[in-house]
């Protein structure tokens, strides 16, 4: 029976173990420093307090429970050795595999920015989603108190990044402070509340389709966002965040949705790393020089049809995941592979 070693249960590290789980003559290891898969789509309304957090995150033990070749291991892996596919874990653990999935997921990519690490607040996990979510209430509580504070730029509330995870939490943020709130805090000025949304690109959702951004940009300016393009951020502090033409916006909450960065784990592989931190790999997800070692998700550089990256999206993390299962059960029967073609079902809405 051949052992698949699978890290991150993310959407590609699950969907890759769901596919293989149906294979009865593979064993699979599926580790992750968390027991749960959190949904990411979902992140910016557990930040805005719609959902709880246990409607963004699902039990990869629950999920997986039916399946009798799957193995859960809740674990941190620190280090890997590509040629005999073995890795160890923050607790000393060794796993040695057949197969190696690498898919181990994404972390907040400030790009060096002064302060943004210290002072923003990141929104790519459930527990910057509930940061976010316990720092957003604490500022309308606060300014409860002291109305004073909207002066100060309390209820400023700067979104780095005008990306889908950016745009999604800018149109909540103000659908929240026109509408939903206004009945809560019947003593707050919410009218004094301002949402603004920069990025140093030139357009919403920038790399989606014209029609896209130009949809996007209406109803964010509908739902209340000040947006402001080709506006790089040179600082964050406790108290503002300065752009690159000087402009300084008081804010006591700044939320980074700038970018990703593969997570530590990539950069202790001894690889050279592509674009993001993140691994290039061949069109099969293969490692160049790696036998039998793959890497998935927000964790690779996929290129498209085009020759392009293909972006960290859910849908690509989902099919490459698929994929890659059939990819390893075909090389286990001995059947040749085929590259991996990503299907762009488009994008039909978004919260607005």
């Amino acid at each position: 029976m051949k052992h698949v070693i699978i890290i991150g249960g993310g959407f590609a590290g699950l969907n890759c173990a769901r596919k293989l789980a149906s294979h009865s003559d593979v064993r699979i290891t599926l580790i992750d420093k968390n027991n749960y898969q959190q949904f990411q789509p979902l992140l910016y309304q557990v930040a805005a307090a719609v959902l709880a957090p246990s409607n963004a995150a699902f039990s990869l033990r629950n999920v997986l429970q039916q399946h009798s070749n799957v193995d859960v291991k809740m674990a941190e892996v620190v280090s890997a050795d590509l040629d005999t596919r073995t890795v160890e874990t923050a607790n000393g653990e060794k796993y040695q595999g057949d197969f190696l999935v690498f898919a181990a997921g994404a972390q907040a990519n400030f790009f060096g920015t002064p302060g943004a690490a210290k002072h923003a607040f990141p929104l790519y996990s459930l527990r910057d989603a509930e940061l976010l979510r316990s720092r957003i209430l604490e500022v309308l509580e606060s300014v409860d108190r002291d109305p004073s504070l909207i002066n100060r730029g309390a209820l400023n509330f700067v979104v780095v990044g005008a990306g889908p995870t950016g745009t999604e939490m800018a149109g909540t943020l103000g659908d929240m402070t026109q509408r939903m709130l206004k009945n809560v805090y019947k003593d707050l000025d919410l009218s004094k509340s301002r949402v603004i949304l920069v990025d140093m690109a030139h357009n919403v959702l920038n790399g989606f389709s014209e029609e896209s951004q130009r949809y996007a940009a209406k109803m964010l300016e509908q739902h209340g966002v000040e947006i402001r393009l080709g506006a790089p951020v040179k600082e964050v502090t406790d108290v503002d965040v300065l752009l690159a033409d000087g402009t300084r916006i008081p804010t006591r909450t700044a939320i980074w949705a700038g970018g990703l960065k593969a997570s530590p784990l990539s950069s202790k592989l001894g690889l050279k790393l592509g674009r993001g931190g993140r691994i290039d790999v061949r069109p099969d997800f293969s490692l160049e020089g790696f036998s039998g070692v793959y890497a998935l998700g927000d964790f690779a550089n996929i290129a498209g049809a085009d020759g392009k990256a293909l972006p960290q999206l859910a849908a690509v993390a989902q099919q490459a995941g698929k994929y890659c299962a059939k990819h390893i059960a075909d090389a286990i029967d001995g059947k040749p592979g085929e590259p991996f073609h990503y299907f762009d079902k488009g994008i039909k809405e978004l919260w607005l």
